[in-house]
Protein backbone atom coordinates (compact mmCIF):
# COMPACT_ATOMS: atom_id res chain seq x y z
CA UNK A 1 0.00 0.00 0.00
CA UNK A 2 1.38 2.98 -0.77
CA UNK A 3 0.43 6.24 1.17
CA UNK A 4 1.57 9.72 0.72
CA UNK A 5 2.74 10.93 4.10
CA UNK A 6 1.74 13.58 6.31
CA UNK A 7 5.15 16.01 5.75
CA UNK A 8 2.86 19.37 6.84
CA UNK A 9 4.95 22.05 8.09
CA UNK A 10 3.74 25.37 9.66
CA UNK A 11 6.99 27.86 8.47
CA UNK A 12 6.46 29.84 11.40
CA UNK A 13 7.07 26.96 14.44
CA UNK A 14 10.23 25.84 12.14
CA UNK A 15 14.34 26.39 13.77
CA UNK A 16 16.26 28.33 11.86
CA UNK A 17 18.34 25.06 11.35
CA UNK A 18 15.18 23.57 10.17
CA UNK A 19 14.67 26.09 7.42
CA UNK A 20 17.84 25.86 6.14
CA UNK A 21 17.75 22.36 5.46
CA UNK A 22 14.67 23.22 3.82
CA UNK A 23 15.47 26.06 1.38
CA UNK A 24 18.73 24.10 1.03
CA UNK A 25 19.03 21.18 -1.86
CA UNK A 26 21.62 19.12 -0.12
CA UNK A 27 22.28 15.59 -1.96
CA UNK A 28 23.18 13.41 1.36
CA UNK A 29 24.81 10.94 -0.62
CA UNK A 30 27.29 13.51 -2.21
CA UNK A 31 30.80 12.21 -0.79
CA UNK A 32 30.25 8.93 -2.02
CA UNK A 33 28.94 9.82 -5.59
CA UNK A 34 32.07 11.60 -5.70
CA UNK A 35 34.36 8.84 -5.03
CA UNK A 36 32.78 6.41 -7.17
CA UNK A 37 32.44 9.11 -10.10
CA UNK A 38 36.30 9.79 -9.76
CA UNK A 39 37.66 6.33 -9.98
CA UNK A 40 35.16 5.91 -12.93
CA UNK A 41 36.42 9.05 -14.77
CA UNK A 42 40.11 7.97 -13.84
CA UNK A 43 39.81 4.68 -15.48
CA UNK A 44 37.88 5.49 -18.68
CA UNK A 45 41.08 7.94 -19.11
CA UNK A 46 43.33 5.29 -18.60
CA UNK A 47 41.66 2.51 -20.46
CA UNK A 48 39.55 4.05 -22.81
CA UNK A 49 37.22 1.58 -24.46
CA UNK A 50 38.25 -1.09 -22.95
CA UNK A 51 36.26 0.51 -19.72
CA UNK A 52 33.75 1.81 -21.13
CA UNK A 53 32.60 -1.84 -22.83
CA UNK A 54 32.89 -2.58 -19.15
CA UNK A 55 30.99 -0.32 -17.39
CA UNK A 56 27.97 -0.69 -19.98
CA UNK A 57 27.86 -4.53 -19.01
CA UNK A 58 28.37 -4.20 -15.30
CA UNK A 59 25.50 -0.91 -15.04
CA UNK A 60 23.54 -1.64 -18.15
CA UNK A 61 23.82 -5.10 -18.61
CA UNK A 62 24.65 -5.09 -22.60
CA UNK A 63 27.60 -6.15 -24.30
CA UNK A 64 28.40 -4.04 -26.73
CA UNK A 65 30.69 -3.86 -30.13
CA UNK A 66 29.92 -0.73 -31.23
CA UNK A 67 29.33 2.22 -29.57
CA UNK A 68 27.97 4.30 -32.03
CA UNK A 69 24.52 3.63 -33.69
CA UNK A 70 24.57 2.31 -37.64
CA UNK A 71 23.39 4.80 -40.13
CA UNK A 72 20.85 1.72 -41.14
CA UNK A 73 19.13 1.53 -37.62
CA UNK A 74 18.74 5.52 -37.57
CA UNK A 75 17.27 5.40 -40.56
CA UNK A 76 15.12 2.71 -39.98
CA UNK A 77 13.73 4.42 -36.91
CA UNK A 78 11.33 6.50 -39.27
CA UNK A 79 9.35 2.82 -39.93
CA UNK A 80 9.51 1.88 -36.20
CA UNK A 81 7.28 4.68 -34.39
CA UNK A 82 4.06 5.63 -34.66
CA UNK A 83 2.37 8.40 -36.72
CA UNK A 84 0.94 9.91 -33.70
CA UNK A 85 3.93 9.85 -32.02
CA UNK A 86 5.63 11.31 -35.40
CA UNK A 87 3.00 14.65 -35.18
CA UNK A 88 3.82 15.03 -31.51
CA UNK A 89 7.56 15.21 -32.06
CA UNK A 90 6.93 17.31 -35.07
CA UNK A 91 4.29 20.11 -33.08
CA UNK A 92 7.13 19.85 -30.67
CA UNK A 93 9.77 20.45 -32.54
CA UNK A 94 7.85 23.53 -34.63
CA UNK A 95 7.47 25.25 -30.98
CA UNK A 96 10.73 25.05 -29.84
CA UNK A 97 12.42 25.99 -32.88
CA UNK A 98 10.26 29.05 -33.57
CA UNK A 99 11.03 30.39 -30.17
CA UNK A 100 14.96 29.24 -29.73
CA UNK A 101 15.53 30.77 -33.11
CA UNK A 102 14.07 34.11 -31.93
CA UNK A 103 17.06 33.76 -28.97
CA UNK A 104 19.70 34.48 -31.89
CA UNK A 105 21.66 37.46 -31.10
CA UNK A 106 22.63 40.23 -33.17
CA UNK A 107 26.28 40.85 -33.95
CA UNK A 108 27.93 44.42 -32.77
CA UNK A 109 30.02 46.82 -35.01
CA UNK A 110 30.16 49.84 -33.89
CA UNK A 111 32.38 53.15 -34.50
CA UNK A 112 33.46 54.36 -31.03
CA UNK A 113 35.16 57.54 -32.32
CA UNK A 114 36.68 58.45 -35.30
CA UNK A 115 39.16 55.86 -36.40
CA UNK A 116 38.23 53.46 -33.47
CA UNK A 117 36.04 50.48 -34.50
CA UNK A 118 34.60 47.78 -32.04
CA UNK A 119 32.67 44.38 -32.70
CA UNK A 120 31.27 41.60 -31.54
CA UNK A 121 30.95 38.70 -33.32
CA UNK A 122 29.15 35.29 -32.25
CA UNK A 123 30.71 31.62 -33.61
CA UNK A 124 29.57 28.64 -32.63
CA UNK A 125 31.43 25.88 -30.46
CA UNK A 126 33.38 23.22 -32.56
CA UNK A 127 32.56 20.12 -31.03
CA UNK A 128 29.57 19.09 -28.51
CA UNK A 129 28.47 16.48 -26.96
CA UNK A 130 24.68 15.91 -25.76
CA UNK A 131 23.82 13.61 -23.10
CA UNK A 132 20.03 12.21 -23.26
CA UNK A 133 18.95 10.52 -19.85
CA UNK A 134 17.49 6.94 -20.68
CA UNK A 135 17.15 3.71 -19.19
CA UNK A 136 13.53 3.17 -17.97
CA UNK A 137 12.05 6.51 -18.46
CA UNK A 138 14.08 7.88 -21.67
CA UNK A 139 13.67 11.60 -21.87
CA UNK A 140 13.21 11.51 -25.58
CA UNK A 141 11.96 15.22 -25.64
CA UNK A 142 15.75 16.13 -23.91
CA UNK A 143 16.86 15.45 -27.69
CA UNK A 144 14.87 17.83 -29.41
CA UNK A 145 15.81 20.60 -26.57
CA UNK A 146 19.23 19.89 -27.06
CA UNK A 147 19.73 19.49 -30.48
CA UNK A 148 17.70 22.33 -31.78
CA UNK A 149 19.50 25.40 -30.25
CA UNK A 150 22.72 23.28 -31.29
CA UNK A 151 21.76 23.24 -34.91
CA UNK A 152 20.26 27.20 -34.66
CA UNK A 153 23.53 27.92 -33.36
CA UNK A 154 25.22 26.64 -35.95
CA UNK A 155 27.66 23.85 -34.37
CA UNK A 156 28.89 21.26 -36.83
CA UNK A 157 30.32 18.81 -34.88
CA UNK A 158 27.50 17.20 -32.59
CA UNK A 159 27.29 14.01 -31.20
CA UNK A 160 24.48 12.50 -28.58
CA UNK A 161 25.16 9.70 -25.89
CA UNK A 162 22.37 8.15 -23.77
CA UNK A 163 22.08 4.96 -22.17
CA UNK A 164 21.68 1.43 -24.24
CA UNK A 165 19.38 0.45 -25.29
CA UNK A 166 18.11 3.02 -27.16
CA UNK A 167 14.37 3.44 -28.11
CA UNK A 168 13.52 3.85 -32.04
CA UNK A 169 11.53 7.24 -30.87
CA UNK A 170 15.03 8.60 -29.12
CA UNK A 171 16.46 7.73 -32.67
CA UNK A 172 13.97 9.47 -34.35
CA UNK A 173 13.71 12.72 -32.23
CA UNK A 174 17.34 12.69 -33.35
CA UNK A 175 17.01 12.13 -36.86
CA UNK A 176 14.36 14.74 -37.80
CA UNK A 177 16.83 17.08 -35.61
CA UNK A 178 19.86 16.21 -38.16
CA UNK A 179 22.11 14.47 -35.42
CA UNK A 180 23.85 11.47 -36.93
CA UNK A 181 26.24 10.44 -34.44
CA UNK A 182 24.80 8.92 -31.15
CA UNK A 183 26.63 6.85 -28.84
CA UNK A 184 25.08 4.21 -26.77
CA UNK A 185 26.49 5.06 -23.45
CA UNK A 186 25.43 6.24 -20.28
CA UNK A 187 26.21 7.50 -16.77
CA UNK A 188 29.47 8.99 -15.44
CA UNK A 189 31.11 6.69 -17.88
CA UNK A 190 29.65 8.40 -21.15
CA UNK A 191 30.30 11.59 -19.77
CA UNK A 192 33.93 10.62 -19.33
CA UNK A 193 34.10 9.40 -22.72
CA UNK A 194 33.06 13.04 -23.80
CA UNK A 195 35.37 14.26 -21.69
CA UNK A 196 38.47 12.61 -22.49
CA UNK A 197 38.12 10.73 -25.72
CA UNK A 198 38.67 7.11 -26.32
CA UNK A 199 40.46 5.20 -29.46
CA UNK A 200 37.12 6.05 -31.19
CA UNK A 201 34.84 8.60 -29.70
CA UNK A 202 36.62 11.74 -30.13
CA UNK A 203 36.34 14.40 -27.01
CA UNK A 204 34.35 17.21 -26.91
CA UNK A 205 34.29 20.83 -26.42
CA UNK A 206 31.10 21.48 -24.14
CA UNK A 207 29.28 18.72 -22.65
CA UNK A 208 25.37 19.53 -22.33
CA UNK A 209 22.38 17.95 -20.64
CA UNK A 210 20.47 17.19 -18.02
CA UNK A 211 21.16 13.87 -15.88
CA UNK A 212 20.82 11.64 -11.99
CA UNK A 213 23.58 12.11 -9.18
CA UNK A 214 25.37 10.97 -11.19
CA UNK A 215 26.15 12.38 -14.48
CA UNK A 216 25.84 15.23 -12.84
CA UNK A 217 28.95 15.14 -10.53
CA UNK A 218 30.77 13.60 -13.88
CA UNK A 219 30.46 16.74 -15.35
CA UNK A 220 31.37 18.48 -12.61
CA UNK A 221 34.70 16.95 -12.02
CA UNK A 222 35.38 16.62 -15.34
CA UNK A 223 35.15 20.02 -16.11
CA UNK A 224 38.18 20.33 -13.54
CA UNK A 225 39.96 17.43 -14.62
CA UNK A 226 40.05 18.21 -18.72
CA UNK A 227 41.74 21.92 -19.84
CA UNK A 228 39.28 23.68 -21.60
CA UNK A 229 36.35 21.77 -21.21
CA UNK A 230 32.94 23.44 -20.08
CA UNK A 231 29.56 22.40 -19.68
CA UNK A 232 26.09 23.60 -19.75
CA UNK A 233 25.20 23.69 -16.03
CA UNK A 234 24.60 21.55 -12.81
CA UNK A 235 21.26 19.95 -13.57
CA UNK A 236 20.25 16.84 -11.55
CA UNK A 237 17.10 15.48 -10.24
CA UNK A 238 14.36 17.65 -10.96
CA UNK A 239 12.56 20.34 -8.75
CA UNK A 240 9.31 21.84 -8.75
CA UNK A 241 8.00 24.54 -6.32
CA UNK A 242 4.47 25.37 -6.08
CA UNK A 243 3.09 28.49 -4.76
CA UNK A 244 -1.06 28.50 -4.17
CA UNK A 245 -3.38 30.91 -2.80
CA UNK A 246 -7.46 29.58 -1.67
CA UNK A 247 -8.74 30.25 -5.34
CA UNK A 248 -6.26 27.21 -6.32
CA UNK A 249 -7.59 23.82 -7.19
CA UNK A 250 -5.78 21.17 -5.35
CA UNK A 251 -6.48 18.03 -7.25
CA UNK A 252 -4.43 20.52 -10.30
CA UNK A 253 -1.47 21.15 -7.63
CA UNK A 254 -2.03 16.87 -6.49
CA UNK A 255 -1.21 16.65 -10.13
CA UNK A 256 2.02 18.57 -10.54
CA UNK A 257 3.61 17.75 -7.60
CA UNK A 258 3.30 14.00 -8.72
CA UNK A 259 4.35 14.50 -11.91
CA UNK A 260 7.65 16.00 -11.13
CA UNK A 261 8.08 13.03 -8.14
CA UNK A 262 7.87 10.68 -10.30
CA UNK A 263 11.14 11.86 -12.49
CA UNK A 264 13.77 10.29 -9.85
CA UNK A 265 14.38 8.35 -6.65
CA UNK A 266 15.58 11.95 -5.74
CA UNK A 267 13.33 14.56 -6.99
CA UNK A 268 12.06 17.21 -4.78
CA UNK A 269 8.85 18.83 -4.92
CA UNK A 270 7.52 21.48 -2.35
CA UNK A 271 3.92 23.28 -1.75
CA UNK A 272 4.05 26.87 -0.79
CA UNK A 273 0.14 28.26 0.91
CA UNK A 274 -0.76 30.13 3.39
CA UNK A 275 -4.23 28.25 3.44
CA UNK A 276 -3.76 25.20 5.65
CA UNK A 277 -7.05 24.04 4.46
CA UNK A 278 -5.51 23.53 0.66
CA UNK A 279 -2.73 21.37 2.36
CA UNK A 280 -4.62 19.09 3.86
CA UNK A 281 -6.66 18.92 0.26
CA UNK A 282 -3.84 18.67 -1.51
CA UNK A 283 -2.38 15.45 0.56
CA UNK A 284 -5.97 13.81 0.12
CA UNK A 285 -5.64 14.23 -3.78
CA UNK A 286 -1.81 13.20 -3.60
CA UNK A 287 -2.96 9.96 -2.26
CA UNK A 288 -6.39 9.49 -4.16
CA UNK A 289 -4.45 9.98 -7.41
CA UNK A 290 -1.03 8.30 -6.52
CA UNK A 291 -3.12 4.66 -6.65
CA UNK A 292 -3.81 5.31 -10.59
CA UNK A 293 0.36 5.90 -11.19
CA UNK A 294 3.01 3.19 -12.65
CA UNK A 295 6.04 5.07 -11.07
CA UNK A 296 5.13 5.06 -7.65
CA UNK A 297 8.16 4.05 -5.89
CA UNK A 298 10.15 7.23 -7.16
CA UNK A 299 7.03 8.77 -5.88
CA UNK A 300 7.41 7.71 -2.26
CA UNK A 301 11.21 7.51 -2.33
CA UNK A 302 11.15 11.21 -3.45
CA UNK A 303 8.47 12.55 -1.28
CA UNK A 304 11.03 12.07 1.27
CA UNK A 305 12.63 14.66 0.36
CA UNK A 306 9.83 16.84 -0.13
CA UNK A 307 7.72 19.34 1.93
CA UNK A 308 4.05 21.02 2.48
CA UNK A 309 5.01 24.47 4.05
CA UNK A 310 2.04 26.76 5.24
CA UNK A 311 3.29 30.22 5.41
CA UNK A 312 1.52 33.18 6.82
CA UNK A 313 1.50 35.00 3.99
CA UNK A 314 1.98 35.10 0.01
CA UNK A 315 4.84 37.35 0.40
CA UNK A 316 6.35 34.66 2.67
CA UNK A 317 5.91 32.48 0.32
CA UNK A 318 7.59 34.33 -2.48
CA UNK A 319 10.38 34.93 -0.11
CA UNK A 320 11.19 31.25 0.67
CA UNK A 321 10.70 30.32 -2.88
CA UNK A 322 13.65 32.80 -3.92
CA UNK A 323 15.91 31.34 -1.05
CA UNK A 324 15.22 27.92 -2.53
CA UNK A 325 15.71 28.97 -6.69
CA UNK A 326 13.46 25.74 -7.61
CA UNK A 327 14.64 24.64 -11.00
CA UNK A 328 10.55 24.42 -11.62
CA UNK A 329 8.00 27.38 -10.04
CA UNK A 330 4.06 27.18 -10.92
CA UNK A 331 1.79 30.15 -9.67
CA UNK A 332 -1.24 28.56 -9.10
CA UNK A 333 -2.55 31.78 -7.95
CA UNK A 334 -5.17 34.46 -9.11
CA UNK A 335 -4.20 36.81 -11.47
CA UNK A 336 -0.73 34.79 -11.41
CA UNK A 337 0.97 37.13 -13.99
CA UNK A 338 1.31 40.28 -11.55
CA UNK A 339 3.44 38.66 -9.05
CA UNK A 340 6.47 37.87 -11.57
CA UNK A 341 8.22 41.35 -10.41
CA UNK A 342 8.67 39.44 -6.89
CA UNK A 343 10.71 36.29 -8.38
CA UNK A 344 14.07 36.86 -8.24
CA UNK A 345 15.43 32.77 -8.92
CA UNK A 346 13.86 30.49 -10.67
CA UNK A 347 14.90 28.16 -14.10
CA UNK A 348 11.46 28.44 -15.55
CA UNK A 349 7.93 30.12 -14.19
CA UNK A 350 4.83 28.48 -15.04
CA UNK A 351 1.89 31.31 -14.43
CA UNK A 352 -1.59 30.13 -13.43
CA UNK A 353 -3.41 26.51 -13.30
CA UNK A 354 -4.01 25.82 -16.86
CA UNK A 355 0.21 25.89 -17.08
CA UNK A 356 1.49 22.33 -16.35
CA UNK A 357 4.84 21.79 -15.81
CA UNK A 358 4.00 18.90 -17.74
CA UNK A 359 3.69 21.08 -21.10
CA UNK A 360 7.05 23.15 -20.34
CA UNK A 361 8.53 19.77 -20.39
CA UNK A 362 7.81 18.83 -24.29
CA UNK A 363 5.49 21.52 -26.12
CA UNK A 364 5.30 25.10 -25.48
CA UNK A 365 8.75 25.88 -27.00
CA UNK A 366 10.96 26.80 -23.78
CA UNK A 367 13.32 25.20 -23.07
CA UNK A 368 13.50 22.32 -20.18
CA UNK A 369 17.18 21.84 -19.68
CA UNK A 370 16.94 23.63 -15.92
CA UNK A 371 19.73 24.00 -13.00
CA UNK A 372 19.05 22.67 -10.04
CA UNK A 373 20.57 22.43 -6.94
CA UNK A 374 19.90 25.62 -6.14
CA UNK A 375 21.57 26.73 -9.42
CA UNK A 376 19.45 29.21 -10.49
CA UNK A 377 20.71 31.86 -8.48
CA UNK A 378 23.10 31.97 -10.87
CA UNK A 379 21.96 30.38 -13.86
CA UNK A 380 19.75 30.35 -16.78
CA UNK A 381 18.16 27.62 -18.91
CA UNK A 382 19.38 26.42 -21.96
CA UNK A 383 19.43 28.96 -25.03
CA UNK A 384 21.07 28.88 -27.89
CA UNK A 385 24.08 31.45 -26.66
CA UNK A 386 25.35 28.50 -24.63
CA UNK A 387 26.11 26.69 -27.50
CA UNK A 388 28.11 29.72 -29.20
CA UNK A 389 30.45 32.43 -28.40
CA UNK A 390 30.68 36.04 -28.38
CA UNK A 391 33.98 37.11 -29.50
CA UNK A 392 35.39 40.79 -29.63
CA UNK A 393 37.40 42.76 -32.70
CA UNK A 394 38.92 46.02 -32.01
CA UNK A 395 40.54 47.67 -34.59
CA UNK A 396 42.21 51.32 -34.31
CA UNK A 397 43.72 53.73 -36.99
CA UNK A 398 47.53 54.65 -37.35
CA UNK A 399 46.00 58.37 -35.96
CA UNK A 400 43.59 57.27 -33.74
CA UNK A 401 46.56 55.83 -31.96
CA UNK A 402 48.77 58.75 -31.35
CA UNK A 403 45.33 60.68 -29.73
CA UNK A 404 44.53 57.29 -27.28
CA UNK A 405 48.83 57.06 -26.49
CA UNK A 406 49.08 59.64 -23.49
CA UNK A 407 46.17 57.99 -21.83
CA UNK A 408 47.04 54.45 -22.23
CA UNK A 409 50.44 55.80 -21.26
CA UNK A 410 49.27 56.68 -18.05
CA UNK A 411 46.87 54.21 -17.12
CA UNK A 412 49.58 51.15 -18.00
CA UNK A 413 52.05 53.04 -15.64
CA UNK A 414 49.51 53.29 -13.13
CA UNK A 415 49.37 49.28 -13.33
CA UNK A 416 53.77 49.26 -13.36
CA UNK A 417 52.90 47.46 -16.43
CA UNK A 418 55.69 49.24 -18.63
CA UNK A 419 55.69 46.44 -21.68
CA UNK A 420 52.18 47.89 -22.13
CA UNK A 421 53.33 51.68 -22.62
CA UNK A 422 56.13 50.46 -24.75
CA UNK A 423 53.79 48.79 -27.39
CA UNK A 424 52.38 52.06 -27.53
CA UNK A 425 55.20 53.97 -27.60
CA UNK A 426 57.35 52.07 -30.11
CA UNK A 427 54.62 52.84 -32.80
CA UNK A 428 54.96 56.49 -31.79
CA UNK A 429 58.42 56.58 -32.46
CA UNK A 430 58.48 54.55 -35.22
CA UNK A 431 55.73 57.39 -36.96
CA UNK A 432 57.51 60.28 -35.59
CA UNK A 433 60.90 58.99 -37.56
CA UNK A 434 59.54 58.69 -40.72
Amino acid sequence: MYKISKNIFNWDNMSIIEKINIITSVNNKKCEIQNKVFKILKDVEKHGDVALKKYTLKFDKIKLNDFFVSRKRLKKSSLLVKNDFKKAILMSFNNIQKFHKLQKIKDIDVNISSGIRCQRITTPIDSIGLYIPGGITPLISTVLMLSIPAKIAGCSNIVLCSPPPIKNEMLYAAKICGIKKILQLGGAQAIAALAFGTNTIHKVNKIFGPGNAFVTEAKIQARELVSGLSIDMPAGPSEVLIIADEFSNPEFIAADLLAQAEHDYNSQVMLLTSHKNLAYDVLFYLNKQIKNLSRKEYIISSWKNSKIIVTSSLEESFNISNQYAPEHLILHLQNARKYLSQIKNAGSIFIGSWTPESAGDYITGTNHVLPTYGYAKTYSGLSVLDFQKLITVQEISKISLKDLANNISILSKAEGLDAHDYAVSVRMNSWKFK
